[in-house]
């Protein structure tokens, strides 16, 4: 098979996305690959679509246990035999997985860095035929990167071990041009194919608040957005922990995760939120990467996080399936000062004493360059895109501030008051001693220093502390004036030539009340905008099956099908398997797995609403757009029984609760009601506390109650034909008769 039938095959796809297939092609002409791509952009299937055409095994070096679990089990849904290597399996199991590489069982083998100098992987790697090395989050080999890991140096020695040199391919969503040629210098890549498919995502909504009462906001917003599932950022397990404490007493479905969490709960946390338990979590950074949950709807910063870097790679954790999701930084002062005390903090354990200092100041440069983010009056998508490179041309309309009113302040003569200010510093002082200066604040340590005797001392006091911030930075902007990088950085001169001449002028956006922020939640085309009520009807039904298969599978559910494949079913309804696998994100093995349970599910949506319209959806037609809306007619009933066909019920020692299901359909007479399903007779038992559902080593089962034993409900234990063992219950005459009486009318 070529990439685009192995893409359709096993991925289900019809078509590369931006970048894809150039990076595949420089694979397979055995060239080395470097490729920055941003979150949602589909690095994965840049190496894995080559991995299953070259002739040996591709190793790929993650950093993270819970992306290597979820990347090995999507492979294997969808038809790839892969396995991972990390501290979660115990020494039996890596030698079994590391046997059945040699064996040419899998292709592609997860491994974390800390691996490759055991002396078992090394034996593997000397005998095995290594056509490809990727290299995943590879800007973790870099110093000058946000996120360095000791442990990723430990590549560079693996593959000069290696008798023949493979492929080496890097990917990362989050560098700059420093750490780019950084990864490309450490890794040695021989003529590289360098490949940048740009840091924007269009569907991301950027979002500044600077609100006092941050607790208010959250819980407003997540009221307003109750079907939603998102991530709420803090910069400490205190106010992770208090904010999920006030989050859980006003009866939202939240869980948290930090380090200060025992091991055991915080991975039944993340498993909650993968599986839609807990659609909410409240986390620091120690959360998420590696998470691959596509339908994070919002990812909120309760801090100001420290680099732009860090909050690109977090808030990008929104909306990976490409559906409209918002990204809202709550700002104050006080984010400023936690981050700096944290870096004041900052573990450089194995770093070389001369290079810490160095180190400490590019984390001022970042902090300051992310303070400059929150402040910013102008596009925050073009203050992002900036920062790594991109070139940007006019407003995104497509951000708070560029849907935010401001009015525009001429603020040219206290620009030249802050200029003689930093002047009479010297250059010696901070932001914070300047402003108090032109604010003719009575503080003791600007009478300790003298700046009270400035001529510029109270010329601004008419100013806002606020106004005067907004101003240096905007003067920052624009070279007027320079911010010092390092732990205490200074505020110097510029190029000021410019406000010499009187046709120059600074001109200052100052906020007017934000009413149209979010606008692009309206306006965005989102894939559901298809939908019909019914649409969303069904597309509610499938994703009730999508949570059933995925705790049958203790997996999650979105590597079943994600929510965009699930609203494209809507929109395509599929009748048979070739129709299911036109379907985006249907590949052959999925299909086999799991493609006839959601034929059933449609087909027996329309035999329930034979008049509805599901969606409605534009065609091409003659070079025209024609939009095909239909009336949709009164739908059926929701199933009842009369009392004389309740007679009729034959009862058994034990029923499973599809076969109540379909004995209560075939004695109905009932005219033009809808087929009963098995998750109405389920939302009945656990109304009457019979059963609930319970969070068992992730995994999420239905067990009978201390009232549902006492009546008699038996457990049965299953095993899937993945191999996992489940449980069913199964329910005895007396349950069964209550049902029946609850479904007749």
């Amino acid at each position: 098979m070529d990439a685009k039938e192995i893409l359709k095959v096993y991925f289900g796809y019809d078509s590369f996305r931006d970048g894809q297939e150039i990076i595949i092609n420089a694979i397979l002409e055995s060239r080395d690959v470097l490729a920055i791509m941003p979150t949602g952009a589909g690095k994965s299937i840049c190496y894995q679509v080559p991995a299953l055409m070259l002739s040996g095994i591709t190793i790929v070096i993650s950093p993270l246990i819970s992306l290597m679990q979820d990347q090995v089990k999507a492979l294997n849904e969808a038809g790839i035999n892969a396995a991972y290597i990390n501290s979660s399996l115990n020494d039996l199991q890596i030698s079994k997985a590391l046997r059945l590489a040699s064996e040419g069982v899998y292709k592609i083998i997860y491994v974390a860095p800390e691996r490759l100098e055991s002396m078992e992987f090394t034996e593997f790697a000397s005998r095995t035929d290594i056509s490809m090395v990727t290299v995943d989050e590879a800007h973790c080999i870099s110093q000058w990167g946000q996120d360095f890991r000791q442990s990723y140096l430990k590549i560079v020695d693996f593959v000069k071990s290696l008798s023949k040199r493979p492929i080496i391919s890097a990917f990362t969503a989050t560098a700059t041009e420093e750490v780019k040629n950084d990864i490309a210098c450490i890794l040695n890549l021989k003529n590289p194919s360098v490949v940048v498919t740009g840091f924007d995502r269009k569907n991301l909504y950027y979002r500044v608040e600077s609100v006092k009462r941050k607790d208010d906001f959250v819980v407003e917003y997540i009221e307003k957005h109750p079907q939603d599932s998102g991530i709420i950022y803090c910069a400490t397990r205190k106010n992770v922990d208090s904010l999920h404490e006030l989050l859980f007493k006003r009866g939202v479905a939240v869980t948290k995760y930090h380090a200060g969490i025992d091991n055991e709960t915080r991975k039944k946390n993340q498993n909650d939120f993968i599986y839609d338990k807990t659609p909410v979590i409240v986390a620091t950074n120690a959360f998420g990467m590696g998470i691959d949950k596509s339908n994070v709807r919002y990812v909120i910063h309760y801090n100001m996080p420290q680099s732009m870097e860090n909050y690109y790679q977090e808030a990008g954790r929104a909306g990976r399936d490409g559906e409209p999701s918002q990204c809202i930084l709550l700002f104050s002062a006080q984010d400023v000062m936690i981050n700096k005390f944290l870096l004041e903090r900052k573990d450089f354990t194995d770093i070389p004493f001369e290079d810490i200092e160095l180190i400490q100041q590019r984390d001022a440069k970042r902090l300051q360059i992310m303070e400059r983010y929150c402040r910013t009056t102008n596009c925050l998508r073009n203050y992002i895109l900036n920062y790594f490179g991109e070139t940007t041309t006019g407003n995104c309309d497509n951000c708070g501030n560029c849907h935010s009113e401001y009015t525009e302040v001429d603020m040219t003569y206290e620009a030249k008051w802050v200029i003689n200010c930093v002047a009479e510093t010297k250059g010696r002082y901070g932001q914070a001693i300047v402003l108090g200066t032109l604010l003719g604040a009575n503080r003791a340590r600007l009478k300790e220093i003298g700046t009270v005797n400035y001529k510029s001392y109270g010329m601004l006091k008419d100013r806002s502390e606020a106004q005067l911030r907004m101003l240096i930075s905007q003067m920052i902007l624009d070279g007027y004036l320079y911010q010092t990088e390092g732990q205490y950085s200074v505020l110097r001169m510029g190029d000021i030539s410019p406000l010499r001449d009187d046709n120059t002028h600074v001109i200052i956006k100052m906020h007017k009340e934000k009413e149209t922020a979010g606008k692009q939640v309206l306006s965005q085309k989102k894939s559901t905008d298809s939908l019909t009520s019914a649409g969303y009807e069904l597309f509610e039904k499938l994703r009730k099956l999508r949570l059933e298969i995925a705790r049958e599978e203790a997996m999650p559910p979105y590597i079943i099908f994600s929510d965009k494949t699930l609203i494209d079913m809507c929109v395509k309804t599929p009748q048979n398997k070739s129709e299911m696998l036109n379907v985006s994100g249907v590949g052959v093995a999925k299909y086999d797995k799991y493609g006839q349970r959601f034929l059933d599910e449609i087909k027996e949506y329309q035999e329930n609403n034979p008049n509805a319209v599901i969606s409605i959806y534009e065609e091409e037609d003659q070079g025209s757009i024609v939009s095909k809306p239909k009336k949709r007619k009164r739908g059926k009933a929701e199933f009842y029984i009369n009392e004389e066909d309740s007679e009729k019920f034959q009862y058994k020692d034990l029923y499973y609760i599809s076969e109540i299901k379909d004995e209560l359909n075939r004695i109905t007479t009932a005219d033009d009601v809808k087929k009963l399903s098995a998750t109405k007779i389920l939302d009945y038992l656990l109304s009457q506390g019979l059963v609930e559902e319970r969070n068992i080593d992730g995994k999420f089962i239905r067990v009978q109650t201390d009232k549902g034993l006492q009546k008699g409900i038996t457990t049965i234990e299953k095993v899937s034909k993945a191999g996992n063992p489940y449980t069913l219950l199964m329910y005895p005459p007396e349950v069964q008769k209550e049902i029946v009486n609850y479904f007749i009318r």
